[in-house]
This record gives C-alpha cells, sequence and structure tokens, in this order.
C-alpha cells in the first residue's frame, strides 16, 4: 500500500462480520482528479470494483464523457443514471448555467461560506445510491472521494455526515444488516497536494480527468475546483497535464 494512503479515513468503516469479506467495492466516480485517484486506490489494494457516475444536471456534464473514458480503460463494469431533480437550477449555480459560477481567490474559498455551486442534499443522494448498488450486487464496500481539507465548505464533504451516512446504510440494507458494509473516504484528510502525490504515485492520468464546473473545452482557470487543483498541483510540484 502506497505509503500516503495510509492515511485513508476509516471511521466510516463498519465492523465486518466474521466470515464476511469480498473486497468488492462500489466506487462514486465522476472522474474528478478525487474520485479518480479514489478508484485508483482501491484497485491497488485489491478491490474488485464497479463505478456508479451520476448525471443530475450539472453544466460540466464532461465529466461523465471522461468517466467512460476511464472505466473503458480500466476495464471495470461502469454503471450510469440520470436524475431529473428540477428543484435544484434555482438554487445552484452549478446547475443554472444563467447563474454566475463563484470566482473568489483561492486562500478565501474556506472561508466564504457555502458557495452557490453547493448543490442540495447531493452527497446524501449518491450514496444512497451507492448503497442500493451495493446491496444488489454484493459489493462490501462503498469508496467516495469527499475531502475536509481543501474544498468549498460543503456540508455533505464533512466527517460527520460520512460518519452519520454509514450507520444509516448498515441499518437500512440487507447486506449492511447481514454483512456489513464500509464506507470509506480515503482522501478525507489529506491536503490537496497530498492527493495529487497520492493520484501520481498510482499513475493516475491527469490529462483524462475533470474538475472544472464551467464544462467548456478547457479547464475555465476560475471556478473554485480549478483554483484547487492548481493548488495542489503547485504546491505538490507535479505538472497537470490536463492543462496542456
Amino acid at each position: 500500500m502506497n505509503k500516503i494512503s495510509n492515511k485513508v479515513a476509516t471511521p466510516f468503516a463498519v465492523k465486518r462480520k466474521p466470515g464476511f469479506s469480498r473486497k468488492k467495492a462500489v466506487v462514486l466516480f465522476s472522474s474528478g482528479l478525487d474520485s479518480t485517484t479514489c478508484l485508483y486506490w482501491a484497485l491497488a489494494n485489491g478491490y474488485t470494483c464497479e463505478t456508479l457516475s451520476i448525471s443530475y444536471g450539472q453544466r460540466h456534464e464532461k465529466e461523465i464523457q471522461t468517466a467512460r473514458k476511464i472505466g473503458q480503460k480500466l476495464g471495470i463494469k461502469q454503471h450510469f443514471i440520470t436524475l431529473d431533480l428540477p428543484w435544484l437550477s434555482p438554487v445552484c449555480s452549478l446547475i443554472d448555467m444563467h447563474q454566475k459560477l463563484p470566482d473568489v481567490p483561492v486562500e478565501k474559498i474556506p472561508t466564504e461560506g457555502i458557495p452557490s455551486t453547493y448543490v442540495p442534499g447531493r452527497n446524501l443522494l449518491f450514496l444512497s445510491l451507492a448503497s442500493s448498488l451495493a446491496d444488489s450486487i454484493g459489493a462490501d464496500c462503498i469508496i467516495a472521494g469527499p475531502n475536509a481539507v481543501d474544498f468549498s465548505g460543503y456540508p455533505d464533504c464533512s466527517p460527520d455526515f460520512y460518519r452519520a451516512a454509514a450507520q444509516a446504510i448498515n441499518l437500512g440494507t440487507k447486506l449492511g444488516v447481514t454483512e456489513g458494509i464500509e464506507v470509506l473516504a480515503p482522501l478525507m484528510y489529506l491536503s490537496k497536494a497530498e492527493i495529487v502525490k497520492l493520484a501520481a504515485s498510482l499513475k493516475v492520468p491527469f490529462e483524462w480527468t475533470w474538475s472544472c464546473y464551467a464544462g467548456g473545452e478547457k479547464p475555465c482557470g476560475h471556478c473554485d475546483s480549478c483554483k484547487l487543483r492548481a493548488k495542489g498541483f503547485e504546491e505538490a510540484g507535479v505538472h497537470d497535464t490536463a492543462l496542456d
């Protein structure tokens, strides 16, 4: 196991019941730097993976295309679903193309409060869908890429949220009550620079990952996601081939 990956967050793991351990995982996969690193981390640590990618009206729908490309490269089974949640558009600039995306200095991102790019209930929905898939295919682990260090302040990226979600999953699914389902967030306590270093060591194809909220042909360089990503690569001393 990679040295950095030993910092994997495990407070959301449920103790496996005796006799059950398949190391089969559902990976929530957007093709962003974080979720792609999680997928490569899971494969490197012996998990048989199936990915779940979700369209919910995001303006950066390009992430679904790149998720498909990475999954095909790895030869893993992928699941793609679409949610139609019309109430999100009026309150979320990540969905409403008429709203302006936040553009604040990177050092102010964590202190600006919850930004307009917050998607109400997104990670709660995603984990619910992942638990349904895991329960259906017999996966004993759900792996996601939230981060509580270099992030935009979303409440559904916090350790407390994931701890509560893991408990609910294990109380409300057949596999959870009979065997136990782990919910792992390998990047929760890593800085973006540490994530970049981990990704580089796992040979993540940076040029295929997509983080930009704007969803253009090239990363915009102005949204929170672009700025945090750039900060991570600069501090890690690694070249981001997605910018080539």
